[in-house]
């Protein structure tokens, strides 16, 4: 296990959420926002710096999503009525806006160019090996590469109703965990899922879609792909 680093990567929209919702004045709410960044960063975590990112306008994932609109079920979510103070307030502390993918993919990018805490309260971000916080709860974890992997193929069999990604009928992580049991390796990972989705009658091109749509990236312009069958010969 890998020590614990002395940066903090953040998914920062959920801070925006946090506190948009309160009654107290728009000064009073940006100073409560910075306190509690700060008391993340610095003292929870003992962090010396951190990179905060905030999702920003476009999103690669509209045009892949053609089984069903992605967060086509969030045309009625009332956004927090301080949601722009808020946003101008952590580009202030630094935080960076995302462009064309969502905050998930800038920590996915940062956490795999440099070792950092991944702190978050989406479990979508447990899929990204290293150490995690979750704010919310006040933990910390730490998640293996395997751990990652197997999160993220649970994550296809499972969908995700948040952003009206469809899974499976009847299949919830506890499920999905028993039908990779003992998997560790992408390949058969994948050819589990595939079973799972062909039991179930389902098109396996909603594979890549789900995988598309869910995997986080961890370069820029990064789309995740159907694993290849290892050669055996070599």
């Amino acid at each position: 296990m890998e020590e614990r680093p002395d940066k903090a990567f953040i998914d920062a929209d959920h801070m925006v959420y946090k506190f948009g919702f309160s009654n107290e004045s728009i000064p009073i709410l940006c100073s409560r926002l910075e306190e509690h960044l700060m008391e993340v960063v610095y003292i929870e975590l003992q962090c010396g710096t951190y990179d905060a990112f905030i999702t920003g306008k476009g999103n690669f994932r509209y045009e892949l999503a053609t089984t069903h609109p992605y967060k086509g079920n969030r045309k009625d979510t009332v956004r927090p009525p301080h949601y722009l103070p808020l946003r101008d307030k952590l580009v202030s502390l630094g935080a960076t806006v995302s462009v064309d993918q969502e905050a998930d993919d800038d920590v996915g990018i940062a956490s795999t160019n440099s070792k950092g805490w991944i702190v978050h309260v989406d479990k979508d971000l447990d899929q990204l090996p290293g150490w995690h916080y979750n704010p919310k709860r006040k933990e910390k974890y730490y998640v293996t590469a395997e751990e990652g992997l197997k999160n993220f193929y649970i994550q296809i069999l499972m969908g995700d109703r948040v952003d009206n990604i469809v899974g499976l009928d009847k299949i919830g992580p506890v499920k999905a965990a028993k039908l990779l049991n003992g998997l560790t390796k992408d390949h058969e990972l994948y050819q589990a899922v595939k079973a799972a989705y062909e039991s179930k009658e389902e098109p396996v091109e909603r594979i890549l879609e789900n995988g598309q749509l869910l995997w986080l990236s961890r370069y820029e312009g990064q789309r995740w792909e159907i694993p290849k069958e290892p050669d055996e010969s070599i």
